[in-house]
């Protein structure tokens, strides 16, 4: 319980900190190439994806990859579309509050996964306009990947 505690204040510190001032088709094909960049340097195979409103502007599938992944994706974007946070974060403060986020009627488990791997793209002063996803690891692995694309994209 109390390292759920230390990671959500991570995961909230990360959600402060990794925002854009402008995003593009451009800015999604920066940061999705670096996703695969980050995967093939670690010797990882993931799928990879990247919505602006409502918009598919990048998707990828390493070779080894399964269809699952694709599903993984769609079902931890859901969650940060209805929440505004991580996917991460989010199962995180259920778990911290010790509810069964996949117990939720709201929230049935066919649409929604609360595990790491999907993030909200952020423009600064106006809010969330999109997500980035990936699967194919474990979900911190999931997150700490897209974390160290988004932060080398903004650096």
């Amino acid at each position: 319980m109390e390292n759920d505690v230390e990671l959500l204040a991570t995961l909230t510190q990360q959600e402060n900190e990794l925002q854009f001032t402008t995003f593009s088709s451009e800015t999604a094909l920066a940061l999705g190439l670096k996703v695969i960049e980050l995967a093939r340097q670690k010797g990882k195979h993931v799928t990879v994806q990247i919505s602006v409103n409502g918009k598919l502007l990048f998707a990828h599938a390493m070779q080894g990859c399964t269809a699952d992944q694709a599903d993984w994706i769609r079902r931890k974007s859901n969650v940060v579309l209805r929440f505004g946070r991580s996917s991460y974060a989010v199962g995180c403060d259920y778990r911290q509050r010790d509810v069964a986020f996949d117990q939720q009627k709201h929230l049935p488990p066919t649409e929604y996964a609360a595990f790491g791997g999907a993030f909200p793209i952020l423009l600064r002063d106006t809010g969330m306009i999109g997500t980035a996803a990936v699967s194919g690891l474990r979900q911190a692995e999931d997150h700490a990947l897209l974390v160290e694309a988004l932060r080398a994209v903004l650096a």
